[in-house]
C-alpha cells in the first residue's frame, strides 16, 4: 500500500545539538498510528518538521508519494495536514460554528458570510461524530471533550488527510475519553489518518494499528500494537531488557525500605462538604498509604483538607507533631506536610518565575537573612537538588516552562523535599510525563519513603497503587468505605474493592 506519510533518516539540531538524528515515520492510509517516547525524545520536533513549524536539516519527506516540504503549518493544513494540540487552538468566546468554518466562511450572493449555511455545515460536521449540539453557542459554553471533538470536525471540514492528536485525552475523563475513541475510528473508518501522541500507553491498545516508538532522536522501533504488550513498548522507549524491567516491576516505587514508625496523620469521620463527607485514615512513617477510588469519590478533597485548603464541616485531624486540623496551607507546611496538586499547570508551577524560585517558594520564609533572602545559602540548595533529583536544564535561571513535564514535576517534589517534611501528599505524581521520568518520580518517593518520611499517594493508575502502597483506602463519594492491605494486592481486586457497594455507609 502507498503510504500517505513517509519520513526517512530526519536531521534536525538547534544550535548545534542534535534534536533528530535518524528519525523515520511512516504512515498509510486511513490507519491510527502512535507516537511514542520520552520527553526529549523527538516526537515534537519530528511533528513540527512535517507541519512547517521547523526546516529540517536532512532527510526525505513524501505525502501521498509526492515531495513534501511545508513552509508553514497553513501550507501543510492546505494539504490536508491538520494538527490538534493539547493546547486547543479555539477561540472559547466564539460560536462552535465560527471556531468550525473560521477562516473558511460559506459567503452569499453579496460577499457576506452566509450564517445559516455555515450553521448547517458545522451541525452536518458534529453529525458525523454522533455529536448534536446548538453550534450557535458560544464554544466555551460546552466541556472540554465538546471542544477536543470540535477541534477535529474543523480539522476534518478543511480537507484533512492526516490528523494529528497531540495528548487528547489529558483533560478527559473515561466518559468523555470512549467518545473520542469512537469519533477516532469514524475517522478511520473514513480512510482518515490519525496520528495519535499519548503518554497513556493503554490507550494505544484500544485505538491504534501501529506504534512508533523514539528515543534520542531516533526511531528505536515500529510496531502492530496486536503483536506487542506495554511492557515490551516501555522496554523500546528505554533502551532496556523487557526481563530485566519484569523483575523490577512495572514502577520504581516497590523496592526496599525502612521500618514503618509511629503515626503521624489521623483523620476521624473528616467532611468539609458533599465532595467529602466522612474520610477516616492513618498514616505512618516508612509508609505509603493509597487513595483508592474513581473520580469524585472524594480523594483529592481530603488532600485538600489535610493541606487546609478547605475548612472542616466535622471531623477531626492530627497532624505531624500532635497539632489539630490546620487553618491554612501555612499551618500544614509549619506542621512538616508538603502537596504536589494534580493540577501542576494551574496549581504547581509559576510559569514564567525561574526554576530557582519556583524550587524554593516554599522555603523562602526560612531563607530571610537581614531583611533579604540569603542568596548563598539559596543557590547550594537548588544546586543540590538538581543534582539529586537528576532535572535536566539548561539553567537554575530559566523559566520552569520551559522544562518538559517530567522535569516541571521534579521541581515540584524538590519544592517540598527542601522544606524537610514528614509526609508528602502527592495528587497524580506521575501524571502527564513520559514512562521514563515516571520512573525517575517514583524513585525519588520511594527514597523519601526508606529515609523515614510518609507519603500519601493519589493515583488514577492502578498498577502505581498496587505496587507502591502498603496499605489503600477506598473511597466512594466522599467517604472511606473499606482499607487494603497493600501486600497480595492486586489490581482486580482493588477494582472489586472500588466497585463493591458496602450494605451500610456512614451517616
Amino acid at each position: 500500500m502507498q503510504q500517505l506519510v513517509s519520513m526517512r533518516q530526519v536531521r534536525k539540531s538547534f544550535a548545534g545539538v542534535p534534536a533528530l538524528r535518524d528519525a523515520s515515520l511512516e504512515i498509510v492510509p486511513g490507519e491510527v498510528h502512535a507516537l511514542i517516547g520520552q520527553n526529549g525524545a523527538g516526537k515534537s520536533t519530528l511533528i513540527k518538521c512535517l507541519t512547517g513549524v521547523h526546516r529540517r536539516d536532512g532527510g526525505q519527506v513524501s505525502l501521498s508519494g509526492r515531495e513534501f516540504a511545508a513552509d508553514s503549518p497553513r501550507d501543510a493544513q492546505d494539504s490536508g495536514i491538520a494538527t490538534i494540540y493539547q493546547e486547543l487552538n479555539l477561540v472559547p468566546l466564539r460560536s462552535v460554528t465560527e471556531n468550525i468554518v473560521m477562516g473558511a466562511e460559506p459567503k452569499n450572493r453579496l460577499g457576506l458570510i452566509d450564517w445559516p449555511a455555515a450553521h448547517r455545515r458545522a451541525g452536518e460536521m458534529l453529525s458525523r461524530f454522533g455529536i448534536d449540539i446548538d453550534v450557535r453557542q458560544r464554544l466555551g459554553r460546552y466541556p472540554a471533550a465538546i471542544q477536543q471533538l470540535v477541534a477535529i470536525a474543523r480539522a476534518v471540514s478543511l480537507d484533512a488527510r492526516l490528523v494529528i492528536m497531540d495528548e487528547p485525552t489529558s483533560s478527559l475523563d473515561d466518559r468523555e475519553i470512549e467518545t473520542l475513541f469512537s469519533v477516532v475510528r469514524n475517522l478511520r473508518a473514513e480512510g482518515i489518518s490519525v496520528l495519535y501522541v499519548s503518554h497513556f500507553l493503554d490507550e494505544l491498545f484500544q485505538i491504534c494499528d501501529r506504534v512508533t516508538v523514539m528515543r534520542d532522536g531516533c526511531t528505536v522501533a515500529v510496531r502492530e500494537i496486536a503483536r506487542t504488550d506495554k511492557l515490551g513498548l516501555i522496554a523500546d522507549m528505554l533502551g532496556r531488557d523487557r526481563n530485566e524491567i519484569s523483575a523490577s516491576g512495572m514502577t520504581a516505587l516497590d523496592g526496599p525500605r525502612g521500618e514503618v514508625g509511629a503515626e503521624i496523620l489521623s483523620l476521624g469521620h473528616v467532611a468539609t462538604g458533599r465532595s467529602l463527607r466522612d474520610a477516616s485514615l492513618t498514616v505512618r512513617q516508612g509508609e505509603i498509604v493509597g487513595l483508592g477510588g474513581l473520580l469524585g469519590s472524594g480523594r483529592t478533597e481530603t488532600a485538600r483538607a489535610i493541606f487546609g485548603l478547605d475548612s472542616l464541616k466535622h471531623g477531626e485531624i492530627t497532624l505531624p507533631g500532635g497539632g489539630g486540623a490546620p487553618r491554612s496551607p501555612a499551618d500544614a507546611i509549619a506542621a512538616g506536610i508538603g502537596f504536589v496538586a494534580e493540577d501542576r499547570k494551574a496549581e504547581g508551577i509559576v510559569p514564567d518565575m525561574s526554576v530557582r524560585e519556583n524550587l524554593t517558594l516554599a522555603l523562602l520564609p526560612r531563607l530571610r537573612h537581614a531583611g533579604g533572602i540569603d542568596t548563598r545559602r539559596e543557590r547550594e540548595i537548588v544546586d543540590h537538588f538538581i543534582r539529586a533529583l537528576g532535572i535536566k536544564l539548561a539553567s537554575a535561571d530559566q523559566p520552569i516552562r520551559q522544562l518538559s513535564g517530567g522535569n516541571q514535576q521534579k521541581v515540584l517534589l524538590a519544592r517540598w523535599l527542601a522544606t524537610r517534611p514528614d509526609l508528602l501528599i502527592l495528587d497524580e505524581p506521575t501524571r502527564g510525563v513520559d514512562v521514563g521520568a515516571k520512573r525517575e518520580i517514583q524513585a525519588i518517593i520511594r527514597d523519601f519513603v526508606a529515609d523515614g518520611g510518609a507519603v500519601l499517594l493519589i493515583s488514577s493508575e492502578f498498577e502505581e497503587i498496587v505496587e507502591g502502597a502498603d496499605r489503600v483506602i477506598v473511597m466512594q463519594e466522599g467517604r472511606s468505605v473499606s482499607e487494603l492491605p497493600g501486600e497480595g494486592l492486586t489490581e482486580s481486586a482493588l477494582i472489586a474493592a472500588i466497585a463493591h457497594v458496602p450494605d451500610e455507609v456512614p451517616a
